[in-house]
């Protein structure tokens, strides 16, 4: 039909594959967002999900939620399984959905490097059910090591390991030091000096995004709350129950949690572009993927490097600064409009936290440097901010002040039990 309004197809329902379609559902347009899962994940906070200090409703948020006021948006659910460029058509496991423009925001994945048993015995941290995996590990692997007799045994379940320096490991290993101080004080008859959180970088340094005098204050403040941080330590293999390092020494441990890396979805392959070593689409200065003018790519699963050293990091203020520009030019295209934009980052900072009133924070507007409780408050700030919905924004807020205080965690709670 002539009249037909445009098709904006809109793969992954991350942070900016909403903020997309956020700005296209006020337009005179249809929009369809295609995702597997029916909720946009806050990834940042999947590490307080499998440390017991937050529930799955918290950082979850149903993406029809976002849409109930606009008619012109649809949700598809089904797992994108590749593009069809000349017949302008998104392949599904439940079908084809045409497009006019599509925007590719699928987000990432876990990165192996290419160590299969790595990846088949360890746990990754970027899905809700992986995080939920691991809260229910580590709980067994307490009442487990409760009942064990063989002290060789024990060690080997109470040692926790955490592979990569970035926010990620950085987060999770301070959240399950402080987990384990509240496991002390309820297991009355096990030895907590068999007890040990581990963190291996593979580099000189963690937080590579920040100062050195920062990367410096959060290992300081990792090894004061017991963490052993072990810098410039690469992982080569690991079976279950012994991690292999490259040195030819070996730590035996149950749980080995991934946080070393990330690449893009494998179906980001399928969509007709060139992709990078890590799987992620190339684009042009415009955002459009290479040798097509109606195929956009942002966040994670794009490789933008246009004036910069290397690809924009793989963080939500990239993919929500790019959505805004895909959708100008995407409208500017509606339009007749050949003359597009430039995406151009503006860098907001970095921040990671350390654990219950400890963070840092670098090149922010807010303070050029922080640490301690003042960086800690700045990050609760921003990501209560980008928290979707005012229920996870109270309840967050709540439960983190009274962790605050207390250092209670209630969601210590075992999910996977066989029957």
């Amino acid at each position: 039909m002539a009249d037909q309004k445009p098709r904006i197809v809109i793969v992954g329902a991350g942070f900016g594959g909403v903020k997309a379609a956020k700005l296209f559902a006020k337009q005179d347009v249809n929009v369809t967002i295609i995702d597997r899962h029916n909720f946009q994940l806050f990834q940042p906070l999947l590490y307080q999900v499998s440390t017991a200090v937050l529930s799955t409703d918290e950082i979850a948020y149903p993406i029809r939620t976002f849409f109930r006021k606009n008619n012109n948006v649809e949700f598809f659910m089904a797992k994108a399984q590749g593009v069809d460029q000349a017949r302008k058509v998104v392949k599904t496991n439940h079908g084809e959905v045409p497009y006019d423009y599509l925007i590719l925001s699928a987000g990432a994945t876990t990165n192996f490097f290419g160590m299969k048993s790595v990846e088949e015995n360890s746990y990754g941290m970027k899905t809700l059910q992986e995080a939920l995996h691991i809260r229910n590990h580590v709980l067994h692997m307490f009442e487990r090591a409760n009942k064990s007799k063989d002290p060789e045994e024990r060690r080997r379940m109470l040692t926790f390991v955490v592979v990569g320096g970035g926010p990620t490991g950085i987060e999770e290993s301070g959240a399950l030091s402080e987990l384990i101080e509240i496991q002390k004080k309820e297991f009355h008859h096990l030895d907590f000096s068999e007890v040990s959180v581990k963190l291996i970088e593979a580099t000189p340094n963690v937080l590579p995004m920040v100062a050195p005098n920062l990367r410096e204050h959060a290992v300081k403040v990792l090894r004061h709350k017991g963490v052993d941080v072990m810098l410039s330590t690469q992982v080569v293999d690991y079976d279950g129950k012994d991690l292999k390092l490259k040195d030819g020494s070996t730590i035996p441990t149950n749980t080995v949690i991934w946080a070393a890396g990330v690449k893009a979805v494998p179906f980001i392959a399928d969509c007709g572009g060139e992709v990078d070593r890590g799987g992620r689409i190339i684009v042009n200065e415009k955002l459009q993927v290479e040798g097509s003018e109606n195929v956009f790519a942002i966040g994670d699963c794009a490789h933008f490097q246009h004036g910069t050293e290397r690809p924009l990091p793989t963080v939500a203020p990239v993919a929500m600064q790019e959505a805004q520009i895909a959708f100008n030019n995407i409208m500017r295209l509606i339009r007749g409009d050949k003359n597009l934009e430039d995406f151009h980052y503006k860098d907001l900072g970095s921040m990671a936290t350390i654990g219950r009133g400890e963070a840092v924070v670098d090149k922010t507007k807010i303070n050029p440097q922080m640490t301690g409780f003042l960086a800690w408050c700045a990050w609760m700030f921003v990501h209560l901010l980008r928290l979707a919905g005012a229920h996870a924004n109270f309840t967050v807020a709540l439960k983190w002040t009274w962790n605050f205080f207390s250092g209670t965690r209630l969601g210590r709670i075992i999910t996977n039990i066989q029957p």
